[in-house]
């Protein structure tokens, strides 16, 4: 069915297509030089030197079509050794570019360079790029944008103009140092200092009015703001003042379009919305975006972000600071369940019914023994005495430090003593899950570098369970390979007799991240068809530090078009 008929059928009438009829095109190859080097930038009255790729943060935008291939040539002129991912591509069997380190490769040594070769196949939409090494994200991000191939269409009218609009956040401290400070004492992550769009805080903060980002908009023109949440630690409402918005995908898929005030977008999570220039009440309206953060016990930042929307073709109706938008409190759950529950895939989808691999996978922040290499445990910083901060899913913390071989080359050459292929399908022991302030006990976890390994062909299904231990919270569980049907999600303790009674098996989102409620949880489904290694972590990066990770290893199909590609002879070594 196509495009117009689509919207026909939800009770919309195209005024006009993004591509004119013609022949179908077969896909292109594009290319990108990536110079990853310190770059000197000022933000709240603070200079200090990030690394960023081509001088520019955010980086540099990739534009391809549905199917096209694109390399990337990346030379690491920095001081450190690094890797990049492409979120939200699934690359059909070639993990060997999917970018995170120790995982699917070793990192790039600095003085060296690698060149990614990246597959697209039924993404369409936004995506976007990042460091997938220590906290470098913090700087090394951009958007990926795929548009519909050649002779096809958006399934929505041609906006007048596509904008990236990048969230994040900005530390006055140096990200790394920050995280070489944690990793020795054990503690807390040190909060960002702001929430940026487009790398910068809004002219609400100091020194901070002349790059101020601007959308210049017309009245009576339709805007698609591609939504990018590259926070490290938040995830974030986002609202226009003046105007709303309609939601039409989310993660490189298209969703049934739906009009709302505000969004809420998880830590590493993409949103597509159609903004209609038609409010002129006054000529300047603020964009703004706000954490979104439940936990009481955690300290968070609540400064708003602000980039201003203004009309070109006004006359100058206001002299005063622009209109401020309306978003939601910083711990306003029932907003952020609402915005979530909206969104349905474009069409009835085929979701698998049968289901080979059940697993309910617990997430907890969690406390490991600390022991300092001086035996003096005073410095140890975790919630109780000589403990540090750890992370787990079915109490199992990931670890995912550097060793002499990463977990895939380890798989593809049958290197032993690399990994252990006994990740549980469930939690070890049951408890009231989301119960505030547990046991002590239930506080520890173990330590492992433990993977799931499935048949190709198989149909997983995962239920993440959130857990109340040191807080529950949100979690943006963001799977690398694949993307998935988000069939459920609730509160409380998943019921396994009767909560699949509620699943949407008819028209669920399909996307790449999920965001777990808060003491609750969410089921996801996938057909286990892209052979390779594929990281499954929280995308709050504290998290993944901490060890809120696993790897899904699927095994080759048994034909040639089932079983990964080759491992290129150019891979980094560790």
């Amino acid at each position: 069915m196509g495009g117009a008929a689509l919207w026909l059928l939800l009770g919309v009438v195209p005024l006009a297509f993004g591509v004119a009829a013609t022949p179908v095109q077969a896909s292109r190859t594009h290319h990108y030089d990536f110079f990853i080097r310190e770059t000197n930038v000022t933000r709240l009255c603070h200079e200090k030197a990030v690394l960023a790729v081509n001088g520019q943060f955010p980086g540099p935008t990739i534009n391809a079509r549905k199917g096209d291939v694109v390399v990337v040539n990346v030379y690491n002129q920095g001081h450190k050794n690094i890797t990049i991912h492409w979120h939200g591509v699934d690359q059909p069997r070639n993990p060997w570019f999917d970018g995170p380190e120790y995982i699917t490769q070793c990192p790039i040594a600095p003085g060296s360079n690698f060149t990614y070769r990246i597959i697209f196949s039924g993404e369409e939409g936004t995506l976007w790029w990042h460091a997938h090494s220590d906290f470098d994200r913090a700087t090394v991000h951009g958007a990926i944008v795929v548009h519909p191939k050649l002779g096809s269409s958006f399934p929505y009218p041609k906006p007048h103009k596509e904008i990236p609009v990048i969230l994040g956040e900005w530390w006055n401290v140096d990200v790394e140092k920050l995280l070489e400070e944690t990793k020795r004492t054990g503690g807390d992550f040190n909060i960002s200092d702001a929430n940026t769009i487009n790398g910068q805080p809004g002219d609400l903060f100091p020194c901070s009015k002349d790059g101020t980002f601007r959308v210049p908009v017309e009245r009576g023109k339709t805007y698609l703001l591609r939504v990018i949440n590259a926070g490290l630690s938040n995830d974030m409402f986002f609202a226009v003042a003046g105007h709303t918005l309609t939601v039409v995908g989310t993660d490189g898929y298209y969703l049934k379009p739906f009009t709302t005030g505000h969004v809420m977008i998880s830590s590493g999570q993409t949103m597509d919305l159609l903004l209609h220039a038609i409010n002129v009440s006054a000529n300047r309206y603020y964009m703004a975006a706000r954490t979104f953060q439940t936990n009481t016990e955690l300290t968070v930042n609540n400064t708003t972000a602000t980039a201003i929307l203004e009309y070109t073709d006004a006359p100058p109706l206001t002299a005063g600071s622009p209109e401020p938008p309306v978003l939601p409190a910083v711990d306003d759950l029932a907003a952020a369940t609402a915005y979530t529950a909206a969104l349905r895939s474009l069409a009835t989808v085929d979701v698998p019914t049968h289901v080979d691999e059940h697993m309910v996978v617990t997430i907890s922040v969690n406390v490991l023994p600390c022991k300092p290499s001086n035996g003096d445990t005073s410095s140890c910083e975790g919630p109780i005495n000589g403990t540090r901060f750890a992370a787990s899913l079915n109490n199992v913390s990931f670890v995912a430090s550097p060793t002499g071989v990463d977990i895939l080359d380890a798989y593809y050459h049958s290197i032993h003593g690399v990994y252990t292929s006994d990740f549980p399908n469930r939690p070890p022991v049951a408890f009231n899950f989301t119960e505030p302030e547990p046991a002590t006990e239930l506080w520890y976890t173990d330590r492992g570098r433990r993977v799931k390994v499935v048949e190709y062909g198989a149909v997983v299904e995962v239920v993440f369970q959130d857990t109340a231990i040191l807080g529950a919270e949100p979690h943006p569980m963001h799977l690398h390979g694949f993307s998935f049907y988000v069939v459920g999600r609730g509160f409380g303790n998943f019921d396994e007799g009767k909560d699949p009674a509620t699943y949407n098996l008819v028209d669920p989102p399909y996307q790449n991240t999920v965001s777990v409620p808060t003491g609750g949880w969410a089921a996801i489904r996938f057909r286990a068809t892209n052979p390779g290694v594929w990281f499954m972590h929280c995308h709050f990066d504290r998290h993944t530090v901490w060890g809120m990770d696993t790897v899904f290893i699927v095994k080759n199909g048994k034909t040639p078009d089932a079983q990964m590609l080759p491992r290129p002879p150019t891979m980094p070594k560790c």
